[in-house]
């Protein structure tokens, strides 16, 4: 007997995007140790955590410290006063009404969206938009729902038993509604990583579409604090009937700065339904809570209070501080590049920016450009799926002395 492996891992493309930059990136400063690297690639934010969530896990801290109010093993859905939160200040006002057993805290939303994929049967059939955040597609190859990826012809770039749905300049990054019949579909929006938004209309099409074929939308609301316009959904809860068809991510990560920190929350509403093989409903909402139950721990206490610290009034003006400032960089980067002659899309409702490679150029030869000749890193579009190919992202999450430099240096290249 010998030890087999899941053989679905081999399927994987051999590098996983974030981590073929960093070994590009780490390679050109060992050979240009004198240089100076602006990183607006992975979309890391620089921003610290502010003054009132900083105070909020101080406390929290010193909490753990006095045996009369040591915290032990909490519930794995999140404390109630975080999830009561929640509801409150991201629900409520948007006319949406949650239960507290409808909202998992979580350690990321990179996490969730890669997860929840176990609760389903193997036999789903996925369709993701096209370019894409790679998590999606990654996680259902691993779990077998998908054939190898295609080394040529039209459809080069793709995995057999994935339904792709191309966002291109073409279709203005809209996509169109699954032409065949799928189960799970992934949206992500605003989106990254094209930086472009669906409205109500939109968004509702794809709601109606779930409704009609018992499809399940996976949404990713990660970025919804940085909507500017009115006709932008912030959930999709706000599509009538969609709890009925849709589970929501979202985090704090980029809006309040806890990409070191980590803190999440999924929404699973109760009216969600999905059949077993007999034909039989089950309900969504509790096998997500018996897979977390079983698989996670639950996030800190100290970590909760801190994000619970980010709805009150103080938090909530320097989390909108900080989110003007990131739309500042944006705006800094899409009028600069736009100066220049380049096309770009995002930047708007968004904290990426969305650059068409000029003169048909490959995604990786623009990445490498920019690197070897600005020193400034970007995100190869051609990494997000196919039709990322001829794109690239930049991110506004670096500091506006750094984006300004960027600018600067990108002004000077001739395309």
């Amino acid at each position: 007997m010998v030890v087999k492996i899941n053989e679905n891992y081999l399927l994987l493309q051999n590098s996983y995007l974030f981590a073929e930059i960093a070994k590009r990136v780490e390679k050109f400063q060992e050979e240009n140790p004198n240089k100076d690297i602006i990183k607006m690639g992975i979309g890391d934010v620089t921003k610290p955590l502010s003054p009132t969530v900083i105070k909020a896990f101080k406390d929290a801290v010193d909490e753990m410290g006095d045996p009369n109010h040591f915290m032990g093993y909490g519930p794995e859905q999140g404390y109630a006063f975080l999830q009561e939160a929640i509801i409150k200040h991201d629900f409520n006002p948007l006319g949406i009404d949650l239960d507290i057993d409808e909202v998992f805290v979580s350690d990321g939303a990179k996490c969730d969206t890669g997860n929840i994929q176990e609760i389903f049967s193997n036999d789903c059939v996925v369709a993701i938009t096209d370019p894409v955040y790679p998590v999606y597609v990654d996680t259902n190859v691993m779990a077998g729902r998908t054939g190898p990826i295609n080394e040529s012809g039209e459809d080069e770039g793709r995995y057999d038993g994935l339904v792709y749905l191309p966002c291109t300049e073409e279709n203005d990054f809209v996509p169109e509604l699954p032409k065949e019949d799928v189960d799970l579909i992934y949206l992500c929006f605003p989106n990254n990583p094209t930086g472009t938004t669906l409205n109500k209309d939109q968004l509702s099409k794809f709601v109606k579409y779930a409704q009609d074929n018992q499809a399940i939308i996976l949404f990713d609301a990660a970025y919804e604090k940085f909507i500017t316009e009115d006709d932008v959904p912030h959930s999709i809860y706000e599509i009538e009937g969609a709890k009925e068809v849709a589970i929501e991510f979202r985090s704090f990560s980029k809006t309040a700065g806890f990409t070191g920190t980590r803190c999440a929350y999924t929404v699973v509403p109760k009216e969600l339904k999905a059949y077993d093989s007999e034909g039989n409903k089950q309900s969504i909402n509790k096998l997500w809570n018996r897979r977390q139950t079983t698989k996670f721990n639950g996030v800190s206490y100290p970590v909760q209070r801190a994000a619970e610290a980010t709805f009150s009034e103080s938090g909530k003006k320097e989390t909108e501080e900080n989110i003007a400032y990131y739309m500042k960089n944006a705006e800094v980067i899409k009028n600069s590049l736009e100066k220049i002659g380049l096309k770009v899309y995002g930047g708007i409702n968004s904290p990426y920016i969305w650059i068409k490679t000029p003169n048909n150029m490959d995604s990786w030869d623009f990445f490498d450009l920019l690197l070897n000749e600005a020193n400034v890193v970007g995100t190869p579009g051609a990494g997000f799926g196919p039709s990322g190919e001829g794109y690239l992202r930049l991110t506004a999450f670096n500091t506006l002395e750094n984006t300004k430099e960027a600018m600067k240096r990108l002004s000077k290249l001739s395309f």
